[in-house]
């Protein structure tokens, strides 16, 4: 039509295609028509009254998802369709070809009034939800109790879901994945949501129930530390596995010479010493179950030397091997778990072997409840000093007080009084949002099993044994460690390897590089009055040069050793004068000269 005043735009995937000047009904008619399946269900309509424009999206990529039609206050879903459903007389697709369920993307969700349950219809509704839990994701809808948390916490937690350690494979034991992580005894735990029973995660679980109490502990679990109990960790509490693999192949090189798995002898180029051979078998490679500790070889190898060899005096040549040997990585000894002989691509001999260690929690270690309640390990204390219960109960946990009001995570209390009632009543708790078993019900099983219906105890100290003053909020809380270990993290240096064009200590925990002093450090110790500890960290502590600096020319002089003479290259005289500098700084000067620029230093003595 042509355009008027009053006439709404129309746009398909945003291009302008014309004008209509009752926008309303043919947004009513097209949606009809997509619930009569006279056009594709996949079709989205948005009028917009503000600026007047109708949109329809057709393309590829938008996120849609299915709601409950509603018309006249009323679902088009009946009982019968769920009869129906449920004896598979009808599938899921036919009840989008009848209308009763239609797929929404985010455009077409803003003009809709979605209602979250039968009983809250009204006559504005447009749609109701499949079910409450539809809203979240698949990840998000396994954190019990989520409408009782801070979104942004929620999205902490289930972000941590994908760190958790669990059992990755049935097949992990035969998995040649570069690192593997195996949690040694997962439990279902006692809040679940509905969620975990349709994608059958009990069947694999990725968490523990701790005993959790709510107090601070001797100042161990300050800010968001945690402090666990000695005795559940040597039962077996978060113990987990760590799987690293290592591979090595016999590769071809031009003139048919190729590398070759074997026990490296001392005529051997580049021989290390012999304890670090001693775990091989005759075939070069580390026996099974051996133990392999950081940097020792599990890959016995030798190549053929990088150059031809001149002919001996004899007139023969003798081709000298170099060691190639394959080790394990700093901080991640092992036992050998498994050895897998294939070939690859180029047809040459390929070993893989696997590394096992068992990592029993330890300080620094990090743990998380399931609604982003994260800490890392602050104190493991003997079971003797633990804080015990009138009953006998030690927490295997203690959680810092000051981490639920400032995060608000009341889900996490919920969780913490839904796992007790359960562990007590030998039941799973409902924990599904939006439809989780009524608090009130939680306090009426409590006081049935002869406890306070606020999860509260008195608790005594078990290193005094004097009762502690104040009730403690205690219960049981699914807890997953996660796979950042300080084992693997731990670096430290003093002196080491340094790059050799720049000087500067290497980077990075496997080259035993430096911690690197950046800018922002650097910035707070000039805060802080101590710019002479910026200079040994930059200069002193890092590539340290004395260069010898032409008074005249400001040129960088030359020291002659043969001769014995220090001189300027330019005017050759011999008014040259040692300067502190860093390397990297002498660096620069020699790249300036190299574009053809001439830098020159201002000398003066030093006042």
């Amino acid at each position: 039509m042509v355009g008027t005043g009053k006439a709404a735009k129309i746009y398909i995937n945003g291009r302008l295609i014309g004008f209509h000047d009752s926008p309303k009904a043919l947004t009513e008619e097209l949606i009809n028509a997509r619930r009569t399946n006279k056009i594709s269900p996949l079709v989205n309509i948005a009028y917009h009254a503000d600026t007047n424009e109708l949109y329809l999206n057709t393309d590829a990529g938008r996120v849609q998802r299915p709601l409950i039609v509603v018309e006249d206050s009323k679902p088009k879903l009946a009982e019968e369709h769920l009869r129906d459903l449920k004896n598979g007389k009808i599938i899921w697709q036919d009840l989008q070809k009848q209308g009763v369920i239609e797929y929404l993307d985010s455009e077409e969700e803003e003009n809709s009034l979605i209602a979250l349950k039968p009983e809250d219809l009204t006559k504005e509704h447009t749609h109701l939800e499949i079910s409450s839990i539809a809203i979240l994701s698949l990840i998000s809808s396994m954190v019990p109790y989520l409408q009782h948390n801070m979104a942004g916490k929620v999205l902490h937690g289930a972000k941590m879901f994908k760190q958790a350690m669990g059992i990755n494979g049935i097949n992990y034991n035969l998995r040649t994945d570069t690192e593997g992580f195996l949690l040694h005894y997962p439990q279902k735990e006692l809040v679940s949501s509905r969620t975990n029973s349709l994608i059958e995660l009990e069947k694999r679980p990725l968490s523990q129930n701790f005993v959790v109490a709510i107090m601070p502990f001797y100042g161990f679990n300050t800010m968001d530390a945690l402090v666990l109990n000695q005795g559940s960790l040597e039962r077996g509490l978060a113990r987990s596995s760590y799987f690293r693999m290592y591979e090595g192949s016999e590769n071809r090189y031009p003139g048919g010479q190729t590398d070759k798995f074997e026990i490296p002898t001392e005529e051997t180029i580049g021989y290390l010493q012999e304890a670090l051979y001693k775990n091989l078998g005759s075939d070069g490679l580390a026996e099974i179950e051996s133990w392999a500790d950081e940097r020792s070889i599990v890959i016995g190898r030798t190549s053929p030397p990088r150059f031809l060899e001149e002919v001996s005096e004899f007139g023969v040549v003798k081709e000298k091997k170099r060691e190639s040997s394959i080790t394990t990585r700093k901080g991640k000894p092992g036992f050998v778990d498994s050895i897998i002989i294939t070939e690859n691509e180029d047809s040459n001999k390929l070993v893989k072997i696997k590394i096992r260690s068992t990592m029993q929690p330890e300080m620094g270690d990090k743990l998380s409840s399931r609604h982003g309640q994260k800490g890392v390990i602050g104190a493991v204390f003997p079971e003797a000093d633990m804080p015990f219960t009138a009953d006998g109960i030690k927490p295997d946990l203690i959680l810092n007080p000051h981490s639920i009001p400032s995060r608000m995570t009341m889900g996490h209390l919920l969780e913490m009084l839904g796992g007790k009632t359960g562990a007590m009543a030998g039941q799973t708790i409902d924990g599904t949002p939006f439809e989780s078993m009524p608090i009130k019900e939680l306090e009426e099983m409590l006081k049935q099993h002869g406890f306070r219906n606020d999860g509260k105890e008195v608790f005594y100290d078990g290193v005094t044994g004097q009762r502690l003053g104040g009730e403690i909020f205690v219960g049981i809380c699914a807890y997953r460690r996660l796979f950042h270990m300080v084992a693997h993290k731990m670096q430290a240096r003093a002196r080491g390897p340094v790059q050799i064009l720049t000087r500067q200590p290497t980077e990075g925990k496997e080259k035993e590089g430096g911690l690197r002093f950046g800018e922002m450090e650097g910035e707070t110790l000039v805060g802080h009055g101590a710019a002479m500890l910026l200079h040994e960290k930059f200069i002193e502590d890092s590539d340290k040069a004395v260069e010898l600096v032409c008074e005249k020319c400001g040129v960088i002089a030359i020291h002659d050793l043969i001769r014995n003479k220090k001189y300027c290259p330019i005017c050759e005289g011999s008014k040259v004068y040692p300067v502190e500098m860093s390397y990297g700084f002498k660096l620069l000067l020699d790249e300036l000269k190299a574009l053809g620029i001439m830098p020159k230093l201002n000398i003066t003595d030093k006042v």
